[in-house]
């Protein structure tokens, strides 16, 4: 085995390699430690690397299986885990000088699962501080820094979860998202993250931000690996008062099946407003692709979006400062400058303002219940914006000025307001070669039927021009 054929292999390959015998998973360890060894100095995408761990867990895995005890398709594939996410006996840091050096005496449920499934933990991945912020530069550790140009931004706040699956450096990695976390970065970085229904995902052990916002989810190369992974993922929790109890499901049953027929819900407004003529454009060729296939393409009408941000912004507010106003008001020097700013604001919010923006979010899911009576899938970009330059605050876009932070969070929020399933898939690059999301977003509960549709599109778009590859980064290492 070499370096390059691991680097193009993808989860649900490797997992038949190593369920076949044919590839080690202790190979495979050791192989991509050596490469983070050497790419994670440029893209800063672990905070803490388990080296001993890992290969512990890889010979552990080795032995099982040589032995013919199999525990799935997770079984001795390496992992990443945004630091967010407790790990027992392993430092947790947030992102934050606050918790450098926090060791959580207990495994969140999402760790549980995935070691139960045989995973191998490979690293703790970079964060925005707190995941307070879409920019994923704003860590005690330095900013996360796009494979595709380390001189921008790989988006956030679930960073370095993005830029080590598309770096090669894990085959798969877990996020989190409240306003975007999982998405935006996913489309920064040219790969696939799902933000699942809310509550499909326990998040126990997860630190918190928005306690009724907060998601956890997979992020990967392909729709595949990202279903295999929700799959071992999903599942009701008691520790989470948010679950959901809808039983174990396999995510990966429809993929593959036509689409034809399938109608996909083109918003007529709001999602392709202020938004770079370079996503439009391929985000519309992507439409067109999913046209091609057989989907019925139908122009939809969403009025209420104008008020999602107003919701986003007043919910996530007065949830993320009843988190924090203790550290704010004790350990201000200790937080990052943007971050604090943002908790400094979060602080203004009012109460009748937090039940105001909950009567909005109630309008938006029936809303969008509405619409889903009608269509099955609604398409529309991710980010409306190319990933920025690190330490960027404004950008000109759709002929006016706006934060980056606010451009950033602006397509993702209505999916978090509302709890509703949304999917991100690589559609292309920009002249720049700056990866370009396509942005699904389903009914509640139904992950499965939005890979089927992104896994379509994928398929096809890998025999065209839309394919996209290894980022040039890692090709050159």
């Amino acid at each position: 085995m070499n370096n390059n054929k691991v680097l193009h292999l993808s989860l649900s390959a490797l997992s038949e390699e190593i369920k076949s015998k044919e590839i080690s998973p202790v190979e495979v360890v050791l192989e991509l430690l050596a490469r983070i060894q050497e790419i994670n100095p440029v893209v800063n995408a672990f905070i803490t690397v388990l080296e001993e761990q890992a290969v512990k867990e890889a010979k552990q895995a080795e032995e099982e299986i040589m032995a013919g005890h199999c525990r799935g398709p997770l079984h001795g594939i390496p992992v990443g885990l945004k630091d967010l996410i407790y790990t027992k006996g392993i430092r947790t840091t947030m992102g934050s000088k606050i918790y450098q050096n926090y060791i959580p005496d207990r495994d969140a449920t999402v760790v549980q699962k995935l070691k139960k499934a045989g995973a191998v933990l490979i690293g703790k991945c970079n964060t925005q501080e707190f995941a307070y912020g879409p920019t994923g530069d704003a860590s005690y550790f330095g900013p996360a820094r796009n494979p595709y140009n380390p001189s921008k931004m790989t988006g956030g706040s679930s960073s370095g979860s993005g830029a080590a699956v598309a770096s090669g450096l894990c085959f798969g990695a877990l996020g989190t998202d409240t306003g975007g976390s999982i998405r935006i970065p996913a489309a920064a970085t040219g790969i696939v993250g799902m933000k699942p229904t809310f509550g499909r995902v326990s998040k126990a052990g997860v630190h918190p931000l928005g306690r009724t916002l907060d998601h956890v989810g997979p992020m990967t190369r392909s729709i595949r690996d990202n279903a295999m992974l929700l799959s071992v993922l999903a599942g009701f929790d008691h520790e989470d008062p948010f679950s959901h109890n809808l039983g174990n499901e396999d995510f990966t049953r429809c993929i593959g099946e036509s689409i034809s027929g399938k109608v996909i819900g083109i918003p007529t407004s709001f999602y392709f407003d202020r938004v770079d003529e370079e996503v439009k454009g391929k985000v519309k060729k992507a439409i067109k692709v999913l046209e091609d296939l057989g989907a019925v393409i139908q122009d939809v009408e969403i009025p209420v979006l104008s008020k999602v941000s107003y919701a986003q912004l007043k919910t996530l507010q007065s949830e993320a400062y009843a988190l924090h106003e203790e550290l704010v008001l004790s350990r201000p020097q200790d937080y990052q400058a943007p971050v604090l700013e943002r908790l400094k604001q979060s602080a203004e919010a009012l109460g009748f303002e937090y039940v105001k923006a909950q009567d909005i979010r109630q309008e938006a899911r029936e809303a969008f219940n509405t619409v889903f009576d009608r269509v099955d899938v609604i398409a529309a970009p991710t980010v409306g914006i190319l990933p920025p330059d690190i330490g960027q605050t404004e950008i000109f876009v759709g002929g006016k000025t706006e934060q980056v932070r606010s451009a950033l969070l602006r397509l993702t929020e209505p999916a978090c307001v509302t709890g509703l399933p949304s999917l991100s898939v690589p559609c292309g690059f920009s002249e720049r070669a700056l990866p370009i999301g396509l942005q699904l977003i389903g009914k509640p509960f139904s992950e499965a039927r939005l890979y089927q549709v992104g896994a379509a599109f994928e398929q096809e778009a890998s025999l065209s021009t839309l394919k996209w590859d290894v980022p040039p980064l890692v090709q050159q290492s």
